[in-house]
């Protein structure tokens, strides 16, 4: 059983199938639903939250600059983790939001020290803003942030089941890899999760699980050691 995990939500997550919205509560209720359980078994949970259902830089007005457009991400991701936090108080489960910089009253800055007291006292902390610079995405802090607090695993919940050994969207032949290591994620620089994130990964020896959020109790049972994704090992 895993002590201390980091998962990874995709901001559109939080918007389920409905479209014009930025949240179905349903679905969120559902997923803090999940967490909570895991956290029951005994695993502390830190979460990482992107912000693609408010704002995705990569796809902005091309002529805007890089920077700026990171920095609207950064902040859709606070807004993502206020709205988590609070679903999380309704359940009953205190939730804390850090980040790499101060946003007044609305969240802490972060630090190992304060992040594992959070966590020892059960509740479930929210990491935003990513690095607090542009050019960084999620994928990375997550890593990042499961370095720092010596996890035991990195879950990341994603719209595909796993890892391909090519796009399934192009080609219908390609193969999901049940088992891969993080080195062949940079030397075939496979998108699943930035190369900069597996790299830290093989470097730290963290393991990895790659899975879809879509599954029936997809987060319960990757957190339980079912087979399910992708596990993406350190050797």
């Amino acid at each position: 059983m895993y002590k201390r995990i980091v998962l990874k939500l995709s901001g559109e997550a939080l918007a389920g199938d409905k479209e014009g919205v930025s949240f179905d509560d349903a679905v969120v209720s559902g997923l803090v639903k999940q967490i909570r359980q895991v956290m029951e078994m005994g695993t502390q949970v830190c979460l990482v939250v992107g912000g693609g259902n408010f704002w995705r830089g990569r796809s902005a007005d091309s002529a805007m600059d890089r920077t700026k457009a990171d920095q609207i991400g950064m902040l859709a991701t606070v807004m993502n983790a206020i709205y988590l936090a609070d679903a999380f108080r309704q359940q009953g489960t205190k939730a804390v939001i850090q980040t790499p910089v101060v946003f007044g009253t609305m969240t802490e800055l972060f630090s190992k020290d304060s992040a594992l007291a959070h966590l020892e006292n059960g509740e479930v902390l929210i990491f935003a803003a990513g690095l607090g610079h542009p050019f960084f995405s999620t994928d990375t802090i997550t890593a990042l942030r499961g370095a720092e607090l010596d996890v035991d695993g990195l879950f990341f919940a994603k719209n595909i089941d796993g890892v391909y050994d090519d796009d399934p969207a192009k080609n219908p032949n390609a193969k999901k890899l049940d088992v891969i290591t993080s080195e062949d994620i940079v030397k075939k620089n496979l998108k699943v999760i930035d190369t900069s994130a597996a790299a830290l990964c093989f470097e730290r020896k963290i393991p990895v699980v790659i899975f879809g959020l879509n599954e029936e109790n997809s987060i319960m049972r990757a957190v339980k050691g079912e087979k399910i994704g992708t596990l993406v090992t350190v050797s």
